[in-house]
């Protein structure tokens, strides 16, 4: 393992065994001695951060054993690690500072440790991990067309590759050689663009619990934030937003169609027979719900089978020819889409920032919150989606 840094080499080891440290140290002197096209400096690295994590165990060790009483069995030097990267905001100690910290409420030592550490960069917080989490998962719970695309957390302006649908392997004969086959794939780069939301709570706010606080804004950001980005999942023009489904993919003849008052029966057959071979397993019809009752509930075939079949138990709103609906009120009337919406992507690379003001509102004893998000969102693979609307 390489690395690129004595402080990177040194949290790695920290928490080894000494006995494994200095084992570590042997190979990496026999390397040097014996193999001259040997990695000199990063080698050198790792023998530095070798030697300060066993220093670190070491000086540890002889606190702890200051610390401990016998009789009771109980150690009060214990020591908190601050973690580094993303695992900071993972830290329940961060979540408790974080929420302290908006309601104005006293940090315990640690927690202004970790929370300085976090803010070292920023004067506004970045959402604890586990809080962001369950903001997306009650966004998807919520449906709309959020709840069926790709989530990435991938920093801005990075391309990288997607997968698309392969062709199946073929049978061999024993001996014969085998052409490699080029894999497609498709490359998706996430631009970086704001959403914000500033709100206001009273002063006595900051009497709540750290739960209560929590789920206001969980519930707060979702209807904001995330509203938000499912709207340009749809809509989105691409000048300093999302871009949308309806927007970013050329619609031509070879795509989509329209009708003249109401769809046939025909009309979903024809859209599952034009997607491309490879989206139909994770197909999805997407519509509002005004589409869903005024053009699909009452539809029927020849020998009078509805076209929609309602989920018994309730776990998603019904089938059209055996594919899931989602219900988007984003989308326009008379307008249905189908297609495989993993490959339309959204990109929150650096969680929500939130930030607090208590001087903005004096006058009015308001306490301002502003949330941040850096986010984008655009089609993947275009030729995974088909439209049906109504002719102009």
């Amino acid at each position: 393992m390489k690395f690129k840094t004595v402080q990177e080499a040194f949290n790695y080891y920290r928490n080894k065994d000494i006995k494994e440290i200095e084992t570590r140290a042997v190979e990496i002197g026999k390397l040097i001695d014996s193999d001259p096209k040997a990695d000199m400096e990063t080698l050198n690295i790792e023998l530095d951060g070798l030697n300060q994590a066993k220093e670190n165990i070491i000086e540890k060790r002889s606190k702890s054993n200051k610390g401990f009483n016998p009789i009771t069995g109980m150690n009060f030097n214990k020591e908190i690690v601050i973690p580094e990267g993303p695992d900071l905001f993972k830290a329940k100690e961060y979540r408790s500072a974080f929420f302290k910290s908006m309601l104005g409420q006293k940090l315990t030592e640690t927690e202004k440790n970790i929370y300085n550490k976090a803010t070292m960069t920023n004067s506004a917080a970045v959402l604890p991990t586990q809080t962001l989490n369950e903001i997306i998962e009650k966004a998807r719970k919520q449906g709309g067309l959020i709840s069926a695309c790709r989530n990435f957390n991938i920093p801005s302006n990075l391309k990288v590759p997607v997968g698309t649908p392969s062709s199946k392997a073929s049978w061999h004969v024993e001996g014969a050689n085998v052409e490699s086959e080029t894999v497609d794939t498709a490359s998706v780069s996430f631009s970086a663009y704001e959403i914000i939301k500033i709100f206001s709570m009273s002063a006595v706010s900051n009497k709540m619990t750290l739960e209560a606080f929590e789920s206001y804004l969980e519930t707060e950001l979702n209807n904001c934030v995330m509203d938000t980005l499912n709207d340009a999942l749809v809509n989105g023009t691409g000048s300093g937003q999302g871009t949308g489904l309806l927007t970013g993919i050329t619609w031509d003849g070879s795509n989509s169609f329209t009708y003249a008052d109401k769809p046939a029966y025909t009309d979903f057959t024809k859209m599952l027979g034009m997607l491309k071979r490879g989206y139909g397993a994770n197909a999805k019809f997407v519509m509002n719900n005004a589409s869903l009752y005024n053009l699909i509930y009452s539809l029927t075939d020849n020998n009078k089978r509805p076209l929609f079949i309602a989920d018994p138990q309730q776990q998603q709103i019904g089938f059209i020819l055996g594919k899931p609906i989602i219900v988007d009120d984003n989308i326009p009337d008379d307008t249905i889409l189908l297609g495989d919406f993993s490959y339309m992507g959204y990109n929150i690379p650096e969680g929500i920032l939130l930030e607090v003001s208590r001087e903005s509102s004096f006058k009015s004893g308001l306490i301002d919150y502003r949330a941040l998000a850096i986010a984008d969102c655009k089609p993947i693979v275009p030729e995974a989606f088909l439209k049906l609307t109504k002719a102009a």
